[in-house]
């Protein structure tokens, strides 16, 4: 029964968005609630130079944004929170989606005054395919933005999911007065203060309240009541299965930086969305609650605290229940693993955790074994397939310009590779060793030389190569069906780290002439035993 319990409590999510639409600064609005920080760092406002609470890496404080995913475990109103930060940039890497994996919903931010962009899109779409139900913050409200309706319109449109607004906003930019709650028929009015700011509600009740109509001018009550009509009579009905399924998206109104709505959305989520569920795997179906303890690693981050230079496994707990000092079999290799060292984690700081559950994100330190997508159980018949691979878009050269640190240049891209941060590639027949990357976007190259040399003191020079398009072969192709291959003009034959047969390509047109002259060697985009492809 306490497992029951527990797992009824756990809430695994992550916020996902395009650049600038508030990601960072509603993850640590959030936080505010759950009691885990004092003062949110502001991202709009740098001018004290705070940094963000879950941008741990120097390189995140120096550019303003997120790059790498991190962990931020919280308690809020009875619930075991676990947030999954993911990065913003537009030049995220597999990283992001990576985390995507471990969660079991999202709340996606959207800037009001923008609507859908092409990160949003991009990002949205793996969760689709992957059935992950999808909670919408429409952000900045207290700024000039598009019509609701219109937001609407684009999330059903664009997206193709219906989208039930839970909220209503009352105004618009400097006239945002607050949102109408269509489930409670509450309003709750908030006010400016004379630094700009929104304080407290200072009026809740519903709508023909003389104290809320008295706040109101008569054009803005008139034009939200006509609204509220046209979304009761034309309007996505609210269905708890639908949200569940990722077919329907609860929508919230909102200003994270004036942390105005941000309580509502968070409530709303914990209220409609689900605790753990059952994962899929060979043997049949792992439920949360059964007794043997199952997990899988979705990723591994070095150096995460520059006093210890360690190496840190973020574990997704999917069944049984965690104890530190257990012992497990890591499935990859066969070998019992004990897991003693073992962390809850809140951004780059630590504390020993003795006992996790399903849902729950733990750190695991000094395990070098330990890859993405690697099955930690004590039943050996689970077995968890959930990371994806994705198709490179971005390739360099990196040279390392000073041959008396090759052990460091060696030791830190070993490193960087086992994370998963980039690719390796080994062009065939070439007689030269330098190292060919591959990376979903060209910012994972600038983070893989700073950490180079930050982490492990070894310059570097980064040569783009030519391609911009990669495919895999199939795998059974021999030695000499690989050399009788027609390439265009241009392209390359290589291997990637599994040793599978790629083609690199210039551009589409390219890879599109080399299928119609090489019927034989059919190209993928994906590599062999690959889950999903990146939208």
């Amino acid at each position: 029964m306490d497992i029951k319990i527990e797992i009824a409590k756990r809430r695994t999510f992550a916020i996902i968005s395009h650049p600038d639409a508030g990601k960072t600064t509603l993850t640590e609005k959030l936080l505010l609630y759950g009691g885990a920080v004092q003062l949110a760092g502001s991202v709009t406002a740098r001018k004290n130079q705070r940094a963000s609470t879950s941008d741990w890496m120097e390189l995140e404080r120096k550019r303003g944004i997120s790059i790498s995913s991190t962990v931020l475990q919280f308690d809020y109103d009875g619930y075991r929170i676990n947030l999954l930060d993911t990065p913003g940039h537009k030049d995220f890497s597999e990283d992001t989606y990576r985390v995507l994996t471990a969660v079991d919903a999202v709340v996606m931010v959207i800037d009001a005054g923008k609507g859908i962009e092409s990160q949003t899109r991009k990002l949205f779409e793996v969760c689709r395919q992957r059935g992950v139900p999808i909670f919408t913050f429409m952000n900045k409200c207290d700024r000039p933005t598009l019509e609701p309706l219109a937001l609407l319109d684009e999330l059903e449109r664009v997206l193709g999911i219906g989208a039930f607004p839970v909220n209503w906003p009352i105004g618009n930019g400097a006239d945002f007065k607050g949102v109408f709650d269509r489930h409670s028929h509450e309003v709750h009015l908030f006010e400016r203060t004379v630094g700009g700011q929104f304080r407290a509600p200072v009026s809740i009740g519903n709508l023909s309240d003389p104290v809320i109509r008295e706040r109101l001018d008569e054009q803005t009550y008139l034009k939200v009541t006509e609204e509220l009509d046209m979304l009761q009579m034309a309007g996505e009905s609210f269905d708890e299965q639908a949200v569940l399924a990722g077919k329907t998206t609860p929508v919230f109104f909102g200003s994270a930086a004036n942390n105005f709505g941000v309580k509502l959305m968070l409530d709303g989520f914990l209220k409609h969305s689900s605790a753990p569920k059952p994962h899929t795997v060979d043997c049949g179906i792992v439920t949360p609650e059964q007794p043997e303890f199952s997990g899988f690693i979705f990723k591994i981050q070095a150096n995460m605290d520059p006093r210890h230079r360690d190496r840190i496994a973020f574990l997704r707990v999917c069944s049984g229940k965690f104890e530190r000092d257990m012992t497990v079999i890591h499935s990859r290799t066969g070998k019992k693993v004990r897991l003693s060292s073992s962390h809850k984690l809140f951004a780059n700081e630590r504390e020993t955790v003795d006992e996790a559950y399903p849902g729950d994100i733990i750190g695991l330190v000094g395990h070098s074994d330990f890859g993405i997508g690697d099955t930690l159980t004590t039943d050996t018949k689970i077995v968890y397939r959930e990371i994806p691979r994705f198709t490179p878009e971005s390739f360099s050269f990196l040279h390392n310009p000073n041959t008396a640190k090759y052990k460091q240049f060696r030791q830190g891209l070993d490193q960087l590779l086992q994370e998963g941060v980039i690719q390796i590639l080994h062009l065939k027949d070439s007689a030269a060793k330098i190292p060919l990357l591959a990376a979903v976007g060209p910012l994972q190259f600038e983070v893989a030389q700073y950490r180079l040399e930050s982490e492990y003191g070894a310059e570097s020079r980064l040569e783009l190569a030519p391609w911009t398009v990669m495919r895999w072969l199939p795998a059974e192709l021999k030695e000499e069906e690989l050399d009788a291959l027609q390439l265009p003009t241009g392209s390359k034959l290589a291997f990637d780290s599994d040793n599978n047969p790629v083609v690199l390509f210039s551009n589409d047109w390219s890879a599109n002439y080399f299928t119609q002259t090489n019927t034989k060697a059919p190209l993928s985009n994906l590599p062999p035993g690959s889950l999903l492809a990146a939208a």
